[in-house]
Protein backbone atom coordinates (compact mmCIF):
# COMPACT_ATOMS: atom_id res chain seq x y z
CA UNK A 1 0.00 0.00 0.00
CA UNK A 2 2.81 2.31 0.92
CA UNK A 3 4.66 1.35 -2.14
CA UNK A 4 1.59 1.54 -4.38
CA UNK A 5 1.17 5.61 -2.48
CA UNK A 6 4.96 6.40 -3.44
CA UNK A 7 4.60 5.38 -6.38
CA UNK A 8 1.91 7.25 -7.67
CA UNK A 9 4.31 10.12 -7.66
CA UNK A 10 5.94 8.39 -10.50
CA UNK A 11 2.78 8.96 -12.78
CA UNK A 12 3.54 12.03 -13.87
CA UNK A 13 7.13 10.87 -15.67
CA UNK A 14 5.49 7.49 -16.55
CA UNK A 15 6.96 8.03 -20.32
CA UNK A 16 10.90 8.53 -18.43
CA UNK A 17 9.51 5.39 -16.44
CA UNK A 18 8.68 3.50 -19.56
CA UNK A 19 11.69 4.41 -21.71
CA UNK A 20 13.62 3.26 -18.01
CA UNK A 21 12.03 0.04 -18.83
CA UNK A 22 12.87 -0.85 -21.91
CA UNK A 23 16.69 0.14 -21.30
CA UNK A 24 16.36 -2.55 -18.61
CA UNK A 25 14.83 -5.08 -20.71
CA UNK A 26 17.73 -4.33 -22.95
CA UNK A 27 20.23 -4.84 -20.44
CA UNK A 28 18.32 -7.93 -19.36
CA UNK A 29 18.39 -9.21 -22.64
CA UNK A 30 21.59 -8.71 -23.37
CA UNK A 31 23.41 -10.31 -20.32
CA UNK A 32 21.26 -13.58 -20.82
CA UNK A 33 22.86 -13.69 -24.34
CA UNK A 34 26.36 -14.62 -22.48
CA UNK A 35 24.80 -17.97 -21.49
CA UNK A 36 23.70 -18.50 -24.82
CA UNK A 37 26.95 -17.05 -26.08
CA UNK A 38 28.90 -19.70 -23.71
CA UNK A 39 26.92 -22.27 -25.29
CA UNK A 40 27.59 -21.53 -29.53
CA UNK A 41 31.31 -20.91 -28.14
CA UNK A 42 31.50 -24.83 -26.79
CA UNK A 43 29.54 -26.64 -29.66
CA UNK A 44 31.72 -24.22 -32.17
CA UNK A 45 35.18 -25.46 -31.16
CA UNK A 46 33.78 -29.08 -31.70
CA UNK A 47 32.50 -27.96 -34.81
CA UNK A 48 34.44 -25.25 -36.44
CA UNK A 49 33.74 -23.61 -39.51
CA UNK A 50 34.52 -20.01 -41.37
CA UNK A 51 31.40 -18.53 -40.29
CA UNK A 52 31.75 -18.98 -36.66
CA UNK A 53 35.16 -17.52 -36.36
CA UNK A 54 33.65 -14.67 -37.98
CA UNK A 55 30.16 -14.47 -36.20
CA UNK A 56 31.41 -15.23 -32.07
CA UNK A 57 34.05 -11.66 -32.22
CA UNK A 58 30.91 -9.87 -33.79
CA UNK A 59 28.36 -11.55 -30.92
CA UNK A 60 30.19 -10.39 -28.01
CA UNK A 61 31.01 -6.90 -29.07
CA UNK A 62 27.31 -6.36 -30.33
CA UNK A 63 26.52 -7.83 -27.13
CA UNK A 64 28.04 -5.44 -24.63
CA UNK A 65 27.09 -2.34 -26.73
CA UNK A 66 23.61 -3.35 -26.45
CA UNK A 67 23.85 -3.86 -22.84
CA UNK A 68 25.76 -0.37 -22.39
CA UNK A 69 22.43 1.10 -24.46
CA UNK A 70 20.48 -0.70 -22.05
CA UNK A 71 22.36 0.77 -19.03
CA UNK A 72 22.34 4.29 -19.85
CA UNK A 73 18.74 3.99 -21.18
CA UNK A 74 17.61 2.53 -17.50
CA UNK A 75 19.89 4.11 -15.87
CA UNK A 76 19.08 7.79 -16.36
CA UNK A 77 15.86 7.85 -17.07
CA UNK A 78 14.86 6.44 -14.00
CA UNK A 79 16.97 8.88 -12.04
CA UNK A 80 14.90 11.41 -14.05
CA UNK A 81 12.02 9.68 -12.66
CA UNK A 82 12.98 9.48 -9.19
CA UNK A 83 14.75 12.43 -8.63
CA UNK A 84 11.52 14.31 -10.00
CA UNK A 85 9.52 11.62 -7.89
CA UNK A 86 11.46 13.10 -4.63
CA UNK A 87 11.30 17.05 -5.40
CA UNK A 88 7.58 16.60 -5.78
CA UNK A 89 7.30 14.52 -2.35
CA UNK A 90 9.22 16.77 -0.48
CA UNK A 91 7.48 19.90 -1.87
CA UNK A 92 4.62 18.88 -1.00
CA UNK A 93 5.53 17.41 2.85
CA UNK A 94 6.65 21.23 3.05
CA UNK A 95 4.17 22.65 1.41
CA UNK A 96 1.68 20.73 3.90
CA UNK A 97 3.52 21.71 6.93
CA UNK A 98 3.09 25.40 6.33
CA UNK A 99 -0.92 24.54 5.96
CA UNK A 100 -0.49 22.52 9.36
CA UNK A 101 -2.66 23.84 12.58
CA UNK A 102 -0.45 25.67 15.20
CA UNK A 103 -1.50 22.92 17.94
CA UNK A 104 0.49 20.50 15.58
CA UNK A 105 3.52 22.31 15.72
CA UNK A 106 3.02 22.62 19.43
CA UNK A 107 3.10 19.27 19.81
CA UNK A 108 6.46 18.10 17.29
CA UNK A 109 9.92 19.64 17.74
CA UNK A 110 11.09 21.99 15.02
CA UNK A 111 14.27 19.10 14.52
CA UNK A 112 11.72 16.39 14.17
CA UNK A 113 9.86 18.28 11.52
CA UNK A 114 13.48 19.41 9.46
CA UNK A 115 14.32 15.94 9.70
CA UNK A 116 11.42 14.32 7.59
CA UNK A 117 11.94 17.10 5.01
CA UNK A 118 16.09 16.13 4.73
CA UNK A 119 16.51 12.71 6.46
CA UNK A 120 13.04 11.24 5.49
CA UNK A 121 13.13 12.05 2.26
CA UNK A 122 16.39 11.04 1.53
CA UNK A 123 15.41 7.43 2.31
CA UNK A 124 13.19 7.82 0.34
CA UNK A 125 15.32 8.56 -2.82
CA UNK A 126 16.94 5.08 -1.71
CA UNK A 127 13.64 3.44 -2.77
CA UNK A 128 13.00 5.48 -5.38
CA UNK A 129 16.21 4.93 -7.03
CA UNK A 130 18.65 2.47 -5.75
CA UNK A 131 15.83 0.20 -4.94
CA UNK A 132 13.75 0.68 -8.46
CA UNK A 133 16.99 0.42 -10.44
CA UNK A 134 17.82 -2.98 -8.80
CA UNK A 135 14.49 -4.02 -9.16
CA UNK A 136 14.34 -3.69 -12.60
CA UNK A 137 17.52 -4.49 -13.89
CA UNK A 138 18.36 -7.53 -11.71
CA UNK A 139 15.30 -8.43 -11.84
CA UNK A 140 14.47 -8.77 -15.54
CA UNK A 141 17.81 -10.44 -15.48
CA UNK A 142 16.69 -12.70 -13.34
CA UNK A 143 13.72 -13.27 -15.31
CA UNK A 144 15.45 -13.33 -18.69
CA UNK A 145 17.91 -16.25 -16.69
CA UNK A 146 15.10 -18.02 -15.89
CA UNK A 147 13.55 -18.22 -19.25
CA UNK A 148 16.76 -19.36 -20.84
CA UNK A 149 17.13 -22.02 -18.47
CA UNK A 150 13.44 -23.02 -19.28
CA UNK A 151 14.10 -23.31 -22.58
CA UNK A 152 17.21 -24.92 -22.35
CA UNK A 153 15.57 -27.42 -20.19
CA UNK A 154 12.88 -27.49 -17.88
CA UNK A 155 13.49 -30.34 -15.50
CA UNK A 156 16.44 -29.01 -14.34
CA UNK A 157 15.15 -25.43 -13.62
CA UNK A 158 12.46 -26.64 -11.68
CA UNK A 159 14.77 -28.66 -9.45
CA UNK A 160 16.85 -25.34 -9.23
CA UNK A 161 13.69 -23.37 -7.83
CA UNK A 162 13.17 -25.66 -5.40
CA UNK A 163 14.95 -23.57 -2.86
CA UNK A 164 13.19 -20.58 -3.57
CA UNK A 165 10.42 -21.17 -0.86
CA UNK A 166 13.39 -20.90 1.59
CA UNK A 167 15.12 -17.60 0.02
CA UNK A 168 11.30 -16.27 0.40
CA UNK A 169 11.53 -17.09 4.17
CA UNK A 170 14.65 -15.12 4.73
CA UNK A 171 13.64 -12.16 2.48
CA UNK A 172 10.27 -11.73 4.37
CA UNK A 173 11.53 -12.58 8.18
CA UNK A 174 14.40 -9.75 7.44
CA UNK A 175 12.21 -7.20 5.83
CA UNK A 176 9.85 -7.14 8.59
CA UNK A 177 12.68 -6.58 10.95
CA UNK A 178 14.48 -4.03 8.78
CA UNK A 179 10.98 -2.38 8.70
CA UNK A 180 10.51 -2.04 12.58
CA UNK A 181 14.42 -0.92 12.75
CA UNK A 182 14.33 1.65 10.23
CA UNK A 183 11.42 3.24 11.91
CA UNK A 184 13.71 3.55 15.00
CA UNK A 185 16.57 4.31 12.82
CA UNK A 186 14.42 7.44 11.87
CA UNK A 187 12.92 8.50 14.96
CA UNK A 188 16.49 8.35 16.48
CA UNK A 189 17.81 10.58 13.72
CA UNK A 190 14.90 13.02 14.70
CA UNK A 191 16.79 13.74 17.84
CA UNK A 192 19.70 13.67 16.73
CA UNK A 193 18.50 16.89 14.87
CA UNK A 194 16.32 18.22 17.15
CA UNK A 195 19.10 18.09 20.44
CA UNK A 196 21.97 19.59 17.53
CA UNK A 197 19.19 21.91 16.61
CA UNK A 198 18.61 23.71 19.94
CA UNK A 199 22.15 23.33 21.38
CA UNK A 200 23.91 25.55 18.09
CA UNK A 201 20.51 27.56 18.22
CA UNK A 202 21.30 28.79 21.57
CA UNK A 203 24.71 28.21 21.81
CA UNK A 204 24.89 31.39 23.97
CA UNK A 205 22.73 29.98 26.40
CA UNK A 206 24.70 26.68 26.89
CA UNK A 207 27.68 28.48 27.40
CA UNK A 208 26.91 31.41 30.02
CA UNK A 209 25.34 28.50 31.74
CA UNK A 210 28.16 26.44 31.52
CA UNK A 211 26.10 23.27 30.20
CA UNK A 212 28.40 22.24 27.73
CA UNK A 213 28.95 19.23 29.23
CA UNK A 214 25.14 18.39 29.91
CA UNK A 215 24.71 19.36 25.93
CA UNK A 216 27.59 16.75 25.25
CA UNK A 217 25.75 13.91 27.01
CA UNK A 218 22.07 14.34 25.47
CA UNK A 219 24.04 14.99 22.10
CA UNK A 220 26.04 11.29 23.08
CA UNK A 221 23.07 9.60 24.17
CA UNK A 222 21.17 10.58 20.97
CA UNK A 223 23.87 9.27 18.94
CA UNK A 224 24.27 6.53 20.81
CA UNK A 225 20.72 5.45 20.21
CA UNK A 226 21.51 5.69 16.70
CA UNK A 227 24.27 3.82 16.24
CA UNK A 228 22.60 0.84 18.28
CA UNK A 229 19.96 1.22 15.15
CA UNK A 230 22.46 1.20 12.77
CA UNK A 231 24.46 -1.37 13.73
CA UNK A 232 21.32 -3.96 14.20
CA UNK A 233 20.80 -3.21 10.53
CA UNK A 234 24.06 -3.48 9.87
CA UNK A 235 23.91 -7.18 11.52
CA UNK A 236 20.65 -7.97 9.84
CA UNK A 237 22.04 -7.03 6.58
CA UNK A 238 25.58 -8.63 7.11
CA UNK A 239 23.47 -12.07 8.16
CA UNK A 240 20.73 -12.31 5.90
CA UNK A 241 22.91 -11.89 1.92
CA UNK A 242 25.17 -14.55 2.94
CA UNK A 243 22.42 -16.72 3.75
CA UNK A 244 20.84 -16.56 0.82
CA UNK A 245 23.90 -16.66 -0.95
CA UNK A 246 24.44 -20.09 0.79
CA UNK A 247 20.80 -21.21 -0.64
CA UNK A 248 21.75 -20.12 -4.16
CA UNK A 249 24.95 -21.82 -3.91
CA UNK A 250 23.12 -25.10 -2.52
CA UNK A 251 20.52 -24.88 -5.14
CA UNK A 252 23.58 -25.02 -7.63
CA UNK A 253 25.68 -27.05 -5.92
CA UNK A 254 22.42 -29.81 -6.69
CA UNK A 255 21.68 -28.98 -9.88
CA UNK A 256 25.29 -29.45 -11.15
CA UNK A 257 25.33 -32.69 -9.65
CA UNK A 258 22.00 -33.77 -11.40
CA UNK A 259 23.17 -31.83 -14.52
CA UNK A 260 26.28 -34.46 -14.66
CA UNK A 261 24.05 -37.78 -14.54
CA UNK A 262 24.87 -39.82 -17.79
CA UNK A 263 20.90 -40.10 -18.85
CA UNK A 264 20.71 -36.29 -18.48
CA UNK A 265 24.38 -35.54 -20.40
CA UNK A 266 22.57 -37.76 -22.94
CA UNK A 267 20.24 -35.45 -23.90
CA UNK A 268 22.21 -32.50 -23.68
CA UNK A 269 25.09 -30.94 -26.28
CA UNK A 270 28.26 -30.01 -24.39
CA UNK A 271 27.39 -26.42 -24.78
CA UNK A 272 24.16 -26.64 -23.97
CA UNK A 273 25.53 -28.04 -20.56
CA UNK A 274 27.88 -24.88 -20.16
CA UNK A 275 25.27 -22.55 -21.18
CA UNK A 276 23.18 -23.79 -18.42
CA UNK A 277 25.27 -23.73 -15.82
CA UNK A 278 27.03 -20.29 -17.08
CA UNK A 279 22.80 -19.14 -16.78
CA UNK A 280 22.31 -20.51 -13.33
CA UNK A 281 26.01 -19.04 -12.29
CA UNK A 282 25.05 -15.62 -13.07
CA UNK A 283 21.83 -15.98 -10.94
CA UNK A 284 24.02 -15.50 -8.43
CA UNK A 285 24.77 -11.77 -8.58
CA UNK A 286 21.46 -10.43 -9.43
CA UNK A 287 19.51 -12.63 -6.52
CA UNK A 288 22.26 -10.97 -4.39
CA UNK A 289 21.83 -7.78 -4.99
CA UNK A 290 17.48 -7.87 -4.68
CA UNK A 291 18.31 -9.62 -1.37
CA UNK A 292 20.54 -6.82 -0.68
CA UNK A 293 18.16 -3.92 -1.95
CA UNK A 294 15.68 -5.13 0.63
CA UNK A 295 17.08 -3.03 2.87
CA UNK A 296 16.76 0.09 1.35
CA UNK A 297 13.07 -0.80 0.57
CA UNK A 298 12.13 -1.12 3.84
CA UNK A 299 14.01 1.88 4.89
CA UNK A 300 12.33 4.17 1.87
CA UNK A 301 8.89 2.26 3.41
CA UNK A 302 8.92 3.30 6.90
CA UNK A 303 10.08 6.82 5.80
CA UNK A 304 7.33 6.60 3.54
CA UNK A 305 5.27 6.05 6.27
CA UNK A 306 6.37 9.03 8.47
CA UNK A 307 5.91 11.23 5.14
CA UNK A 308 2.48 9.65 4.68
CA UNK A 309 1.47 10.51 7.89
CA UNK A 310 2.39 13.50 8.26
CA UNK A 311 0.49 14.13 4.49
CA UNK A 312 -2.44 12.61 6.01
CA UNK A 313 -2.47 15.08 9.13
CA UNK A 314 -5.61 17.69 8.80
CA UNK A 315 -5.11 21.27 8.20
CA UNK A 316 -5.98 23.85 9.03
CA UNK A 317 -10.13 24.04 9.07
CA UNK A 318 -10.82 26.82 6.70
CA UNK A 319 -14.50 26.31 5.92
CA UNK A 320 -14.75 30.30 5.56
CA UNK A 321 -16.67 31.66 2.28
CA UNK A 322 -16.31 35.58 3.14
CA UNK A 323 -13.54 37.19 1.35
CA UNK A 324 -12.84 40.88 3.12
CA UNK A 325 -12.16 43.67 1.49
CA UNK A 326 -10.16 46.17 3.80
CA UNK A 327 -11.67 45.48 7.45
CA UNK A 328 -13.03 48.33 8.98
CA UNK A 329 -11.76 46.88 12.66
CA UNK A 330 -14.61 46.10 15.12
CA UNK A 331 -13.62 43.02 16.69
CA UNK A 332 -16.43 41.48 19.58
CA UNK A 333 -15.55 38.33 21.71
CA UNK A 334 -18.65 36.77 23.01
CA UNK A 335 -18.25 34.26 25.78
CA UNK A 336 -14.66 33.05 24.84
CA UNK A 337 -13.24 30.18 26.39
CA UNK A 338 -10.08 28.56 25.24
CA UNK A 339 -8.09 25.45 26.14
CA UNK A 340 -4.99 23.90 24.49
CA UNK A 341 -6.65 20.74 24.61
CA UNK A 342 -9.28 18.57 25.79
CA UNK A 343 -7.47 17.43 29.42
CA UNK A 344 -5.69 21.22 29.75
CA UNK A 345 -7.31 23.64 32.29
CA UNK A 346 -8.81 26.60 30.46
CA UNK A 347 -6.76 29.41 29.62
CA UNK A 348 -9.58 31.94 28.72
CA UNK A 349 -12.78 31.87 31.12
CA UNK A 350 -15.65 33.46 29.10
CA UNK A 351 -14.18 36.28 27.90
CA UNK A 352 -16.78 39.11 26.57
CA UNK A 353 -15.23 42.17 24.92
CA UNK A 354 -16.17 45.15 22.34
CA UNK A 355 -13.79 46.56 20.74
CA UNK A 356 -14.80 49.74 18.36
CA UNK A 357 -13.00 50.59 15.19
CA UNK A 358 -9.41 52.37 15.49
CA UNK A 359 -9.28 51.50 18.98
CA UNK A 360 -6.44 51.62 20.84
CA UNK A 361 -6.81 48.19 23.44
CA UNK A 362 -3.96 47.50 26.35
CA UNK A 363 -4.24 44.31 27.59
CA UNK A 364 -1.81 44.25 31.17
CA UNK A 365 -1.18 41.66 33.76
CA UNK A 366 1.00 38.98 35.42
CA UNK A 367 2.38 35.93 33.13
CA UNK A 368 0.35 33.24 31.92
CA UNK A 369 -2.61 35.03 32.51
CA UNK A 370 -4.33 34.25 29.24
CA UNK A 371 -3.14 38.00 27.02
CA UNK A 372 -1.08 36.50 24.35
CA UNK A 373 -3.73 33.55 23.77
CA UNK A 374 -6.57 35.91 23.34
CA UNK A 375 -5.04 37.99 20.46
CA UNK A 376 -3.75 34.92 19.16
CA UNK A 377 -7.13 33.68 18.41
CA UNK A 378 -7.43 36.94 15.87
CA UNK A 379 -5.56 35.32 13.26
CA UNK A 380 -6.83 31.97 14.19
CA UNK A 381 -3.64 30.06 15.28
CA UNK A 382 -6.51 28.49 17.56
CA UNK A 383 -9.98 28.66 17.42
CA UNK A 384 -12.31 29.34 20.52
CA UNK A 385 -13.40 26.10 22.73
CA UNK A 386 -16.68 27.80 23.26
CA UNK A 387 -18.02 31.00 22.35
CA UNK A 388 -17.60 32.86 19.33
CA UNK A 389 -15.37 36.26 17.78
CA UNK A 390 -16.82 38.49 15.31
CA UNK A 391 -14.90 41.16 12.98
CA UNK A 392 -17.50 43.93 11.55
CA UNK A 393 -20.31 41.71 12.93
CA UNK A 394 -19.36 38.76 10.60
CA UNK A 395 -18.04 35.52 12.76
CA UNK A 396 -14.45 34.93 12.65
CA UNK A 397 -14.84 31.24 10.96
CA UNK A 398 -17.04 32.35 8.03
CA UNK A 399 -13.34 34.18 6.72
CA UNK A 400 -11.73 32.80 4.28
CA UNK A 401 -8.74 32.40 6.11
CA UNK A 402 -5.93 33.79 3.58
CA UNK A 403 -7.47 36.95 3.66
CA UNK A 404 -8.43 37.26 6.90
CA UNK A 405 -4.38 37.13 7.94
CA UNK A 406 -4.03 39.29 5.45
CA UNK A 407 -6.21 42.05 7.26
CA UNK A 408 -4.01 41.39 10.59
CA UNK A 409 -0.47 42.56 10.94
CA UNK A 410 1.26 40.80 13.94
CA UNK A 411 4.73 41.85 16.08
CA UNK A 412 5.35 39.05 18.78
CA UNK A 413 7.28 39.29 21.42
CA UNK A 414 10.24 36.76 19.96
CA UNK A 415 10.77 38.75 16.88
CA UNK A 416 11.71 36.22 13.92
CA UNK A 417 13.80 37.39 10.87
CA UNK A 418 14.69 35.69 8.54
CA UNK A 419 18.67 35.83 6.45
CA UNK A 420 17.70 37.60 3.69
CA UNK A 421 18.48 41.69 3.32
CA UNK A 422 16.69 44.24 5.58
CA UNK A 423 14.44 45.09 2.60
CA UNK A 424 13.14 41.44 2.08
CA UNK A 425 12.59 41.11 5.59
CA UNK A 426 10.58 44.92 5.91
CA UNK A 427 8.25 43.42 3.01
CA UNK A 428 8.46 39.82 3.60
CA UNK A 429 6.56 38.03 1.55
CA UNK A 430 6.04 40.75 -1.22
CA UNK A 431 7.74 40.57 -5.12
CA UNK A 432 9.41 43.12 -6.24
CA UNK A 433 8.25 46.06 -3.26
CA UNK A 434 8.22 49.17 -3.64
CA UNK A 435 11.69 50.94 -1.92
CA UNK A 436 10.26 53.99 -1.09
CA UNK A 437 7.36 52.64 0.74
CA UNK A 438 9.87 50.18 2.53
CA UNK A 439 12.33 53.07 3.68
CA UNK A 440 8.80 54.84 4.41
CA UNK A 441 8.06 52.02 6.67
CA UNK A 442 11.69 51.97 8.43
CA UNK A 443 11.69 55.45 8.97
CA UNK A 444 8.22 55.57 10.67
CA UNK A 445 9.76 52.32 12.71
CA UNK A 446 12.76 54.84 13.51
CA UNK A 447 14.93 52.09 11.95
CA UNK A 448 16.06 53.92 9.29
CA UNK A 449 18.80 55.31 10.77
CA UNK A 450 20.66 52.60 11.70
CA UNK A 451 19.89 50.76 8.36
CA UNK A 452 21.29 53.73 7.03
CA UNK A 453 24.67 53.38 8.90
CA UNK A 454 24.94 49.32 7.52
CA UNK A 455 27.83 49.02 4.65
CA UNK A 456 24.85 48.04 2.05
CA UNK A 457 22.09 50.11 3.86
CA UNK A 458 18.87 48.50 2.37
CA UNK A 459 20.44 45.43 0.76
CA UNK A 460 22.40 44.52 3.63
CA UNK A 461 21.94 41.20 5.16
CA UNK A 462 20.70 40.26 8.77
CA UNK A 463 22.13 36.67 9.43
CA UNK A 464 20.36 33.66 11.02
CA UNK A 465 17.31 35.22 12.04
CA UNK A 466 18.71 38.69 12.67
CA UNK A 467 22.02 37.83 14.38
CA UNK A 468 23.86 40.91 13.02
CA UNK A 469 21.56 43.04 14.54
CA UNK A 470 20.72 44.29 18.43
CA UNK A 471 17.74 43.44 20.40
CA UNK A 472 15.99 47.10 19.46
CA UNK A 473 16.97 47.05 15.92
CA UNK A 474 15.52 43.47 15.11
CA UNK A 475 12.57 44.71 17.52
CA UNK A 476 12.45 47.73 15.37
CA UNK A 477 12.65 45.90 11.69
CA UNK A 478 9.70 43.56 13.15
CA UNK A 479 7.76 46.82 13.59
CA UNK A 480 8.62 48.22 10.39
CA UNK A 481 7.61 44.91 8.52
CA UNK A 482 3.76 45.61 10.14
CA UNK A 483 3.61 49.12 8.74
CA UNK A 484 4.48 48.09 5.64
CA UNK A 485 2.08 45.38 5.92
CA UNK A 486 -0.73 48.61 6.53
CA UNK A 487 -3.27 45.97 7.83
CA UNK A 488 -6.18 47.67 9.76
CA UNK A 489 -6.01 45.34 12.63
CA UNK A 490 -2.68 45.56 14.53
CA UNK A 491 -1.46 43.04 16.85
CA UNK A 492 1.89 44.46 19.57
CA UNK A 493 3.00 41.62 21.39
CA UNK A 494 5.35 42.77 24.01
CA UNK A 495 6.73 45.04 21.03
CA UNK A 496 9.14 47.35 22.96
CA UNK A 497 10.25 44.88 25.44
CA UNK A 498 13.55 44.84 23.96
CA UNK A 499 13.75 48.66 23.65
CA UNK A 500 15.98 50.94 25.08
CA UNK A 501 14.84 53.81 26.65
CA UNK A 502 16.01 56.29 23.80
CA UNK A 503 14.12 53.53 21.05
CA UNK A 504 11.24 53.22 22.74
CA UNK A 505 10.57 57.02 22.78
CA UNK A 506 11.15 56.91 19.48
CA UNK A 507 8.90 53.64 19.16
CA UNK A 508 5.89 55.23 21.63
CA UNK A 509 6.05 58.25 18.93
CA UNK A 510 5.59 56.02 16.28
CA UNK A 511 3.45 53.48 17.43
CA UNK A 512 0.66 56.96 18.06
CA UNK A 513 1.20 57.43 14.24
CA UNK A 514 1.00 54.32 13.31
CA UNK A 515 -2.29 53.62 15.27
CA UNK A 516 -4.29 55.83 14.14
CA UNK A 517 -7.22 54.77 12.06
CA UNK A 518 -6.59 50.85 12.78
CA UNK A 519 -7.97 48.87 15.59
CA UNK A 520 -4.68 47.83 17.85
CA UNK A 521 -4.46 45.46 20.76
CA UNK A 522 -1.00 46.51 22.86
CA UNK A 523 0.26 43.70 25.45
CA UNK A 524 2.23 45.30 27.39
CA UNK A 525 4.03 44.45 30.49
CA UNK A 526 5.90 47.79 30.79
CA UNK A 527 2.65 50.54 31.71
CA UNK A 528 4.39 53.34 31.02
CA UNK A 529 4.09 51.98 27.20
CA UNK A 530 -0.04 51.97 27.44
CA UNK A 531 -0.91 54.78 29.23
CA UNK A 532 -2.40 56.86 26.17
CA UNK A 533 -4.23 53.81 25.17
CA UNK A 534 -8.04 54.28 24.72
CA UNK A 535 -8.97 51.42 27.57
CA UNK A 536 -6.74 49.03 29.76
CA UNK A 537 -7.81 45.11 30.04
CA UNK A 538 -6.35 43.95 33.50
CA UNK A 539 -6.38 40.27 32.69
CA UNK A 540 -5.39 37.30 35.50
CA UNK A 541 -6.09 33.94 35.01
CA UNK A 542 -7.84 33.88 32.14
CA UNK A 543 -10.63 36.90 32.63
CA UNK A 544 -10.64 40.59 32.54
CA UNK A 545 -10.97 41.85 35.92
CA UNK A 546 -10.76 45.14 35.66
CA UNK A 547 -11.32 47.88 32.44
CA UNK A 548 -10.55 51.73 32.26
CA UNK A 549 -8.76 54.26 30.79
CA UNK A 550 -5.23 55.05 32.50
CA UNK A 551 -6.22 57.43 35.05
CA UNK A 552 -9.82 55.62 35.79
CA UNK A 553 -7.61 52.17 36.77
CA UNK A 554 -5.33 54.50 38.66
CA UNK A 555 -8.09 56.25 40.84
CA UNK A 556 -10.47 53.06 41.11
CA UNK A 557 -7.09 51.70 43.45
CA UNK A 558 -7.07 47.73 42.15
CA UNK A 559 -4.74 45.65 40.48
CA UNK A 560 -3.89 47.43 37.61
CA UNK A 561 -3.24 50.72 40.52
CA UNK A 562 -1.53 47.97 42.44
CA UNK A 563 0.62 46.68 39.20
CA UNK A 564 1.50 50.48 38.11
CA UNK A 565 2.77 51.08 42.09
CA UNK A 566 5.10 47.93 41.64
CA UNK A 567 6.46 49.14 38.74
CA UNK A 568 6.71 52.78 39.69
CA UNK A 569 8.77 52.27 43.24
CA UNK A 570 10.90 49.35 40.91
CA UNK A 571 12.11 51.92 38.15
Amino acid sequence: MLYKRLLGYVKPFWKSFLVAVIGYGIYAASSTALAEMMKRLIDGIQNPDASFRLFLPLFVVVMFATRGVGTFLGTYFMSNVARNMVHMLRCDVFNHMLRLPGSYFDNHSSGHLVSRVTYHVEQVTGAGTKAITVLLQEGLFVIGLLCYLFWTNWMLTLLFLAVTPLIGGVVSYTSKRFRRISRRLQRSMGDVTHVASEALTGYRVVRTHGAETYEQERFRAASEANRRQSLKEAATKATSTPVIQILVAISLAILVWFAMSPALMDNMTPGEFVGFITAASLMAKPVRSLSEINNTIQKGLAASGELFGLLDEPLEPDEGTVVPGRLEGRVRFENVHFAYGEDKPEVLKGIDLDIRQGEMIAIVGRSGGGKSTLVGLLPRFYYPTAGRILIDGVPLNDYELAPLRQQIALVSQQVTLFNATIADNIAYGVSNPDRSAVEAAARAAYAHEFIERMSEGYDSLVGDNGVMLSGGQRQRMAIARAIFKDSPILILDEATSALDTESERYIQAALEEVCKGRTTLVIAHRLSTIERADRILVMEQGEVIEQGTHNELLERGGAYAALYQLQFQEA
